[in-house]
Formats: structure tokens, sequence, C-alpha cells
């Protein structure tokens, strides 16, 4: 079987959508500097951060260690996109009692922890009782072309992404028709450190979640979404906005201008890595 033919089974046509857990080599990472990692991040003042495992978008070149994490969306009754915050709940971490995001969702855990990296973790966006309607909005200085209406804080609606099976790159990278994708911010619209985010809406995503209890939980109508941080040196890459994608064979997928990271937002994966801890 060729690697193309693993890539894109014969009895679905398009590539496997979810993939198993993150390989050997990224787990060697963890174990290589596993105990005085936990150690670090399991104090009082570490209290949110440790082991974890998350939903990502699979890194598939370059020297990042991971992918990045997706962010389960839902759609409001007129038609606003939405993160989901988990549900906040109390644990007692070394008799200190803390307050951290997590819950069950489409038979993962899902938890602030997916997000705490690049030193997010001290962005009040990630502290599980910040006050957010939860959002996607508009952020004037990172947008595709046809967010040009938009206003900075500006909400996304579903009916911004009708052409999504015939929206085509604005500088001509890649193929047209497999999904329309926006930049936004999440949660932290007014912070000087914003968490940038991708959402896309793609038929690939919507085919996907008719038969995976993941991916119907944590998408809707085929939009997903993605915080768009690279794991490598906290980078913000492009997704069909970068001339030199096609070089690094990125033309269909997320890349990182910095350092030539690629990851394949059709494709998500189980990363298991240790998260920062939220400072005090």
């Amino acid at each position: 079987m060729s690697r193309n033919d693993e890539k894109y089974p014969t009895e679905s046509g398009r590539r496997r959508f979810i993939k198993g857990v993150v390989g050997g080599s990224a787990l060697a990472g963890v174990g290589a500097t596993g105990a005085v990692a936990m150690n670090t991040l399991t104090t009082t003042s570490g209290a949110g951060g440790g082991p974890v495992e998350a939903k990502v978008i699979e890194n598939t070149a370059g020297p990042a260690p991971r992918g990045m994490p997706q962010i389960p969306i839902e759609i409001d009754d007129e038609g606003y996109i939405k993160g989901v915050w988990p549900e906040i709940d109390t644990e007692t971490v070394e008799g200190v009692e803390v307050e951290v995001a997590r819950e069950e969702l489409g038979g993962v855990t899902y938890s602030q922890e997916w997000f705490q990296y690049c030193g997010l973790e001290s962005n009040n966006a990630l502290v599980p009782t910040y006050e957010s309607d939860n959002y996607f909005k508009s952020d004037p200085g990172t947008r595709y072309e046809w967010q040009s209406d938009k206003s900075k804080g500006d909400r996304f609606n579903i009916s911004e992404f009708s052409d999504y099976k015939e929206w085509e790159s604005e500088v001509g990278i890649g193929t047209p028709g497999i999904g329309k994708p926006a930049a936004a911010v999440w949660r932290s619209e007014d912070s000087k450190n914003p968490l940038p985010v991708k959402i896309i809406r793609s038929e690939i995503i919507e085919e996907a979640a008719q038969d995976n209890e993941w991916l119907s939980a944590s998408t809707d109508r085929g939009v997903m979404a993605w915080l768009n941080k690279c794991t490598h040196f906290c980078c913000v890459p492009t997704y069909k906005s970068s001339n030199d994608a096609p070089k690094y064979n990125a033309a269909d997928k997320v890349y990182c201008q910095c350092h030539q990271s690629v990851y394949d937002p059709f494709s998500i994966t189980t990363a298991l890595y240790v998260s920062r801890p939220r400072p005090e």
C-alpha cells in the first residue's frame, strides 16, 4: 500500500480525520523531563497545570513538538459562534482548594490545561472564573480580506460562512472549496496578549462528525476552531494566506512561517504533554 493509499482510504475517499495517540518520539520528550516537570507543576502555585491529553490538529512537519489544541464550539440560536469553556470544578491540590475548568465532552476530558503553554497560562482568559461571553470576535490586526468589513469585537455568524463549499484563498493558495477560514480572538479581545483562534467551516469536518463522538460534540455544521499558537516557538501560523506555504507542502494546511512547522486542520489527534501552571 502506498503512502497516499494510507492517507486516503478507499472506503472513505477522504483522509482519515481522527488519529490515535501521539507518537513515541513526542512521548519520549515528556518522559525525558517528566520527573522534574511533574514536581514543578503540581505545587500549590502551579494549580491547574500538569500532564494533560488534548485533542489537537495534527503536526505533520517541522520542529513543533505536537499539534495545536482544538477549541470545542457551539452556535447559538442567532447563528453566532462561540468557544465552549469547560465547567468549573473545585479540586484540592496539596491541601489547598483551587478552581479548575474541566468537563467530560464527547468522551474526552476537556480542560483549561489544553491551552496552558506559550505564556498564555498567565492570561486572564484562562482563569477558570474569568467572565466572558466566549464568542469568537474579530481583531483588525489579523484578518482575511473577506473580514474587512468587521470591526474589532464583532462576533462571527454562521451566515458569513455560507460559501464554504466554494471559497478559495484570496492569494491563490491551495485547493478551492475545502473550507472557509476566519481569524479571531477568544475570551481576550481587550488583552495585550489575546488568544488567537482560527475558525474553519468545511464539508470534510461536517461529514467526519456524523460518526465520531468527539467531533459530533465539539463541532457544529462543519465549523471547528483551534488555538492558533505554534507549539514550537509560540508564533501565530497562517492558513491559506502565506505565499511560502506551497514550498513546504502546506498549501492546504496550517503553516507557521517562522520555522516551517505544518499542521493539518483535517486530522485531529490526541497529544499527551505537560501543561504549564497558572500563576497564583
